[in-house]
């Protein structure tokens, strides 16, 4: 079994059938992660009191408290991924969970592996959201919330639409974007006027803005932003 650390992803599985608890819970650990296990949803609250979770998989049909219910309740109080465990078909039960704010939905029988990958998946998205704050171009980096770009700790000055650009820039990093989606409001769509703003913004980001290694031009689509 791998080694277990405190940054290691700890998962709360609630669900009121032990074979499936005992083989989750096995196998979710041979995976390298750390998990809990409840019964029902008042086993559930009582777990959650003393300790910290980074995802909940929840059976919808449970004893007493259902699923959805409890997790129409965490919703309200917590902000941690859910999980829903489900035997039922009817899209309505999958409407009320998704209005809830339930990540994901995975129908009786599965396989563990399946679900491993959407627990995966849903981790990576929510650590990309929270760690994403900067984005790194060689020697600058631009800090997203702020709207500032720095050469070595050093603040380059940028217009407010340079920073407009480089925001837009840094959530779709590695993605072409399109001229006319890069156009502002006041610029009309105007196709000349973007390339002439990203010409600015290679001279303040580039070594060599005639042949730029991170704002490039994807001919047809528009531009594209690598970082580092």
């Amino acid at each position: 079994m791998p080694n277990l650390s405190d940054e290691t992803p700890h998962i709360l599985l609630v669900d009121d059938d032990e074979r499936i608890r005992t083989l989750l819970c096995r196998y979710l650990r041979e995976q390298g992660m750390r998990v809990s296990a409840a019964k029902d949803a008042a086993s559930a609250r009582q777990t959650l009191e003393g300790l910290h979770f980074d995802l909940l998989i929840l059976d919808v049909m449970m004893p007493g408290e259902s699923g959805l219910d409890l997790a129409r309740d965490l919703k309200s109080k917590l902000d941690v991924p859910l999980i829903m465990l489900t035997a039922r078909s009817e899209p309505e039960d999958r409407i009320e969970g998704l209005e809830i704010g339930v990540d994901d939905y995975v129908p009786k029988p599965f396989e563990p592996r399946e679900l491993l990958l959407r627990i995966q998946n849903i981790l990576k998205r929510r650590l990309q959201k929270s760690v994403q704050k900067e984005i790194q171009m060689g020697e600058y980096t631009f800090h997203i919330e702020r709207g500032e770009l720095q050469k070595e700790n050093i603040t380059i000055k940028i217009t407010e639409r340079e920073r407009d650009l480089l925001r837009q820039f840094a959530n779709h990093a590695g993605t072409p974007i399109p001229r006319h989606e890069l156009a502002s409001d006041d610029s009309s769509g105007n196709d000349r006027a973007v390339d002439v703003q990203i010409n600015r913004l290679r001279h303040k980001i580039e070594t060599d803005p005639a042949n730029p290694v991170y704002l490039q031009t994807v001919r047809g689509k528009g531009y594209i932003l690598h970082t580092d």
